[in-house]
């Protein structure tokens, strides 16, 4: 098996080179980052649309995220990861011009309701491109052996871009409105399209039979459902902590995605050798017992600065999550479907987060905003049960 380009096997090289595809993800995750604590406030406060309405058009863009993650699987296996990439920045660049006519249009609450829909949508497809694209990139670069350190690294560059995106939103929004971040997301969108236009592509040959997606998703199930029940806490936080505050009268609600999110990319950076030392598996146990813990610290929170304590432990507890499960599925498909393994897990990341808005909307509606985050622990030590008994499924076989 060999990709068609190849680099230094050095640990300062590898790096490097993850760094300059991962970028990418970077600056997609960044332009998600700056609508994310602004459209669910708007939507509800100056739309005067239900909290209910407000998650489900946000969970557009996940719903769209999903229904495109296996195309980009099969463009990446078949056409290699450039391509990919390049069609989801130039995704981002349309969804920032869409942000901008639904601004002119603010005044007819159901016409620029739609609007936004339509960005969540095109967002959606640009992510759902870009999303797994530069870790296939890293990876047919600098070998599979490379594989959760480009996971890890690519995380770090969605969150880190979630983390920075969310403050510069808000100051967008409150200086220039929603136009403002859908030029920025525009001008972010073509400035990544000619970066990643320079760069080689990297095609994974070989000789194995490709696998239908359908076959790869059902392959790497299990570890899929695993995820989508514990990125519900993430999902809960990004989703609702903007309404979560303002029902509880507090201040800087997106400073609880920040935390969330740099102690997510601490996690990465710290525990990075956690999985090859310990296995997926209990690595991602460990995790989701930690991030649950995290989530009842949220809970309980009567104040906001016990909050923010609850989202670090929350986000370092997701932190290796993705990475640890996504190795264990990846080894069990054939290098031809690398690309559509990682889309197929991917969908599943999607799936959670599509559920959130209806699913923790309709708790909040019905039972009230304090249920939202014992709902997203018990989902998440659902979760962890789930992984357990994987692991003694995989004992029992091997034995």
């Amino acid at each position: 098996m060999e990709a068609d380009s190849s680099i230094e096997s050095t640990s300062s090289n590898v790096v490097l080179a993850i760094a300059g595809f991962v970028k990418f993800t970077f600056m997609g995750y960044f332009t998600i980052g700056l609508s994310l604590g602004v459209l669910p406030v708007f939507i509800h406060n100056q739309l005067g649309f239900s909290a209910m309405i407000a998650g489900i058009v946000i969970s557009l863009q996940y719903l769209s995220t999903f229904l495109f993650r296996g195309y980009a699987g099969s463009i990446i296996d078949k056409k290699g990861p450039k391509t990919a990439v390049l069609s989801g920045l130039t995704g981002f660049a349309i969804s920032g011009l869409f942000l901008c006519v639904a601004f002119l249009f603010k005044g007819q609450h159901e016409l620029c309701l739609i609007l936004v829909a339509l960005t969540r949508l095109v967002t959606g497809f640009a992510e759902g491109l870009i999303g797994s694209s530069p870790i296939n990139w890293a990876i047919n670069t600098t070998g599979e052996q490379n594989t959760a350190r480009a996971i890890s690294y690519n995380g770090i560059a969605s969150y880190g871009g979630l983390a920075v995106g969310a403050p510069i939103g808000i100051l967008l929004a409150y200086n220039y409105g929603i136009a403002g971040i859908g030029i920025v997301v525009f001008i972010l969108g073509m400035i990544g399209y000619l970066l990643a236009g320079r760069k080689n592509n990297a095609v994974m040959k070989s000789t194995e039979k490709r696998k239908s997606f359908a076959s790869v998703l059902k392959t790497i199930a299990p570890y899929g459902i695993c995820l989508t029940l514990a990125a519900l806490g993430f999902g809960t936080i990004s989703t609702f902590i903007t309404l979560y505050y303002a029902y509880l009268n507090w201040n800087n609600a997106v400073l609880c995605l920040s935390v969330f999110s740099v102690f997510f990319i601490l996690g990465r950076l710290i525990f990075a050798g956690a999985i090859d030392n310990y296995g997926g598996l209990k690595t991602a146990i460990a995790c989701m017992a930690l991030e649950s813990v995290g989530l009842a610290v949220l809970w309980l929170a009567n104040m906001p600065q016990v909050a923010l304590v609850g989202a670090g432990i929350t986000g370092l507890g997701f932190s290796l999550v993705f990475p640890a499960l996504g190795v264990e599925a990846v080894k069990l498909v054939p290098g031809s479907n690398k690309g559509a393994a990682l889309g197929a897990y991917g969908l599943f990341l999607d799936i959670s987060l599509g559920l959130t808005g209806p699913l923790v909307g309709g708790i909040a509606s019905h039972f009230g905003m304090l249920y939202i985050f014992p709902f997203s622990m018990g989902m998440v030590l659902l979760g962890l049960v789930s992984c357990l008994f994987i692991g003694w499924r995989v004992k029992s076989f091997k034995a």
